[in-house]
C-alpha cells in the first residue's frame, strides 16, 4: 500500500439548450511509491493517471465513451511474490457503453 494516494472526478452536464443533456468528465489518480515485495526489497515508483468521459443523456437512455489513461501514461499497477511479477497499468483505454435506466 502506498502511504499517500488522492483521486479527484468530476462532471459537468448541460442543463439546458440545444445541447441538453451532454456531459463531459475528468478524473485524476495519483498513486504515491510504494513497496514491491513483503521483504521491502525493491520499491513500485508513484504515478498519476488521468481519466475522462463523455456522454449523452435523454430521458432514460444514456450512452458514454469512457477513456481510462489518457495520456498513455507508463505505470507500474502493482507486483506479486518476491519479484515473481510486476504488473504493468493498462495503456489508453476507451470504453463506450449505452444503458437504459427503468
Amino acid at each position: 500500500m502506498p502511504k499517500n494516494s488522492a483521486s479527484l472526478w468530476t462532471t459537468y452536464e448541460i442543463q439546458s439548450g440545444g445541447l441538453q443533456g451532454l456531459g463531459f468528465g475528468a478524473g485524476f489518480f495519483f498513486v504515491g511509491d510504494r513497496q514491491g515485495d513483503l521483504d521491502n526489497s525493491f520499491r513500485l515508483p508513484s504515478y498519476v493517471r488521468t481519466d475522462a468521459a463523455i456522454y449523452y443523456r435523454r430521458n432514460n437512455w444514456r450512452a458514454a465513451l469512457n477513456f481510462q489513461n489518457l495520456f498513455n501514461v507508463d505505470y507500474i499497477r502493482s507486483a506479486a511474490g518476491f519479484r515473481q511479477a510486476v504488473y504493468p497499468g493498462e495503456p489508453i483505454t476507451v470504453i463506450g457503453s449505452v444503458s437504459v435506466q427503468f
